[in-house]
């Protein structure tokens, strides 16, 4: 089983995966009056095919239904550090893509399209 939270990195300005791209999850929290922070919850990085299928424990699992509640997540993609390694500058350091989870039961999949100076995301399946 995979993780309930998953992504996929493809570089289409070089038409392929995008591979080792540090991952960051976070979890929303409000602290006081409209103050809000969001909490490191979990990271990992693309495999050779540009996904990430490993961020939390698999869906159904004891440790995942602690650590998931509806509400707003937060995932941050450092881009610069996999662009820097293909020798090419990019505009963008990092993709940040916030969401919100309703049901924790689903599977809640973020495919990202990067270039070095655009990005494009969208809920997959």
């Amino acid at each position: 089983m995979k993780s309930p939270i998953t992504c996929h990195v493809l570089d289409t300005s070089a038409g392929c995966p995008a591979r080792d791209v540090e991952i960051k999850l976070q979890q929303y929290e409000e602290i006081e009056g409209d103050a809000f922070l969001f909490n490191p919850l979990a990271q990992g990085k693309t495999d050779s095919d540009g996904r990430c299928t490993n961020l939390l424990p698999p869906t159904g699992s004891t440790e995942t239904k602690d650590l998931l509640k509806p509400g707003l997540y937060k995932m941050i993609f450092r881009t610069k550090e996999y662009f820097e390694a293909q020798s090419v500058k990019t505009f963008y350091p990092w993709v940040e893509i916030t969401f919100e989870l309703s049901d924790v039961s689903e599977h809640y999949h973020i495919p990202l399209l990067i270039s070095p100076y655009g990005f494009s995301t969208y809920r997959g399946s």
